[in-house]
């Protein structure tokens, strides 16, 4: 079997290659840190650790770069507004993302590079550029020569005759094109800067990615990747100014994920349907949300609706509940002796079918169907007569399994009881005994008040604490 990946560049699903065998360089976007990040902001994260995940699972030993844009037009705006020094809100916000991110069990990458700590690098690309003819300064300014890169729109399936109409030189721009894209502009009265050859400025957007990707993977790396919106211009930008410098392919396969909608419209702040991931995840679990994302294709539209969240979060709980009464049921079974092999072979089956949908170009919605259906074989089991410790146990590793690829949490976290609730749970064992129901009944409700709902299931007593 081997992993098939949807290469934006091509419009095909291609057999996964790495560049050097067992090893992949993947870079994504991150984002521009001038505020918490919104919802559609957090699927990319999501989408990107799961394919990371899924790499190492398959063996491969994965550097996985992901960046911040740490200053930007719209920093520069809202450090104003607030009162603050760019660096002090972009480090305020990176914080809150991984804050926020790692809420969602999403991993930090191995190399979170900003624009302010790759500035050197920055102004050494730009002048290869300028040197190369590919880049030439007007105004302070420097310009990337879109018309001398030949392959130019070659991601984004567009002519350069396609791109030139309706693009129009702006105000204040001193192009000799209007396809020619910033790479260097010169700084405002006011604003913070660096110093460079062409006189103090800051780095135009799309260059940061290039000398990135330059600096910390090499001039060309397996995966690139990032949010749908990135595909043009940014993405065709970097494309242009990596490869006219290195003369090399920048990415082999480039990976889109697709948009987000809320409620069937698209989300902005205009219609007021605009949702912070930072504000979600005081309301809703995290995990149920980063399984809500998951349910849907990452190249697909997803819409996000409160009951769709509603409904993610009660098939969670769902495969929650069935691993949990796999685990209780370890502790009252034994090794009967008997013959296991038609369930083990049952449960491999599972394993193969989400390797399986995994290898098909990531395809989490359907290894989420699988979950399910192995869910509904474990329940199964569990009514079972007999069981014994070794299936259960297999089927608890490979739930285990799942989610570490997934990055789900399919175990849930208990709290130890007290003393107290632990001697009023056996003191309603004893009453029960006794056929004292009358105390057992109010005992259960006293735990109620506290808290602890008690099950009682065919194994003994269960409890769990109210959510």
């Amino acid at each position: 079997m081997s992993i098939q990946i949807y290469n934006t560049l091509t419009r095909q699903k291609e057999t996964f290659q790495p560049i050097e065998e067992g090893k992949v360089k993947m870079y994504v976007c991150g984002p521009t840190v001038y505020n918490y990040i919104h919802i559609g902001n957090a699927r990319p994260p999501i989408v990107f650790d799961t394919v990371r995940r899924y790499l190492e699972y398959r063996g491969y030993d994965v550097q996985f770069v992901s960046n911040f844009t740490d200053v930007d037009d719209k920093i520069i705006k809202a450090a104003n507004e607030l009162g603050e020094e760019v660096p002090t809100l972009s480090k305020r916000f990176i914080e809150a993302y991984h804050e926020d991110t790692s809420a969602l069990n999403v991993r930090k990458a191995d190399l979170h590079p900003t624009v302010t700590d790759t500035m050197e690098d920055i102004i050494q690309f730009i002048e290869k550029l300028v040197e190369k003819d590919y880049a030439y300064a007007s105004g302070g300014d420097v310009y990337f020569r879109t018309k001398k890169f030949d392959d130019y729109g070659k991601l984004s399936h567009q002519s350069i005759d396609e791109l030139r109409l309706g693009s129009r030189i702006q105000v204040g721009e001193n192009k000799e094109d209007p396809l020619d894209f910033v790479l260097w502009k010169a700084a405002k009265e006011g604003e913070i800067y660096w110093e460079s050859p062409w006189g103090q400025g800051r780095p135009g957007w799309h260059i940061e990615c290039s000398a990135m990707v330059k600096k910390y993977l090499g001039d060309t790396i397996d995966i690139h990747a990032g949010g749908q919106d990135l595909s043009f211009p940014h993405h065709e930008n970097e494309i242009a100014q990596s490869e006219a410098l290195n003369e090399k392919t920048m990415a082999n396969y480039w990976m889109h994920n697709g948009y987000i909608n809320i409620n069937n419209e698209k989300m902005s702040k205009s219609l007021g349907n605009f949702i912070l991931l930072h504000d979600l995840i005081q309301k809703y679990d995290p995990q149920a949300f980063r399984f809500f994302m998951l349910n849907v294709h990452y190249r697909h539209p997803i819409n996000f609706t409160d009951e769709l969240l509603d409904s993610a979060k009660t098939s969670l709980e769902r495969i929650r509940t069935t691993v949990e009464n796999l685990e209780h049921r370890i502790t009252h079974s034994a090794d009967l002796g008997l013959e296991n092999e038609k369930w083990l072979e049952k449960i491999d089956q599972y394993k193969a079918r989400f390797i399986e949908e995994m290898d098909d170009d990531f395809n989490t919605s359907n290894a989420i169907a699988t979950l399910f259906d192995l869910s509904k074989e474990a329940n199964v089991y569990l009514q079972e007569e007999n069981t014994t410790i070794e299936v259960l146990e297999r089927f608890v590793a490979l739930f285990d399994e799942f989610g570490q690829v997934l990055g789900l949490e399919l175990k849930q976290a208990k709290e130890l009881l007290d003393e107290e609730i632990e001697s009023l749970i056996e003191q309603r064992n004893q009453a029960r005994k006794e056929k004292n129901f009358q105390l057992a009944d109010q005992i259960r409700d006293d735990l109620a008040g506290q808290g602890i709902i008690l099950e009682d299931t065919p194994q003994g007593v269960r409890w769990k604490r109210k959510s």
